[in-house]
């Protein structure tokens, strides 16, 4: 057994991944350990936030690993929020200080990590259920600004 480095480690998750759907952390690491390969689950929990691999409702309803395609090219974290707001986020609603996005079953917490990568301003933090998005904005600018600017870059 060898102990690989990050990215090397990384590069093999990432071909994990692509090559298979992959439901948990235990089989990645019962995967790289048939290759030879020796990490915890801890180490691949941090290497899947790394390659900002998420969960994905995959044909059949199962969920699965997947790393966005944003992690393969260069593209900003800007422009993947544009890209998975226009492809996820299927209404925009506000009150106060709070934004809601409905996504389709399975699909919120991309936004939700778009949005953690992003840095959108004046969004504190959010919490992603299953289809449901929670954004809770800076109080001196508001859930109406916010959401007007989120439902912009969906094209609602």
């Amino acid at each position: 057994m060898a102990t690989l480095g990050k990215p090397q480690r990384q590069h093999r998750i990432a071909r994990l991944l692509e090559e298979q759907a992959i439901s948990s952390q235990g089989q990645i690491v019962e995967m790289l350990a048939s290759e030879g390969v020796v990490a915890t689950q801890a180490t691949v929990s941090r290497d899947l936030e790394d390659l900002g691999a998420v969960k994905v409702r995959i044909p059949g309803g199962a969920m699965a690993y997947a790393v966005p395609e944003h992690s393969k090219d260069a593209t900003s974290p800007d422009d993947f929020l544009r890209r998975v707001m226009g492809e996820f986020v299927v209404d925009v609603a506000h009150s106060g200080n709070l934004v809601v996005l409905r996504t389709p079953p399975g699909s919120a917490h991309v936004i939700g990590s778009a949005l953690d990568r992003a840095g959108y301003p004046d969004v504190l933090g959010n919490v992603a259920g299953d289809d449901t998005l929670i954004l809770i904005c800076a109080e001196h600018v508001g859930g109406a600004d916010v959401a007007a600017r989120l439902a912009g870059l969906a094209g609602l």
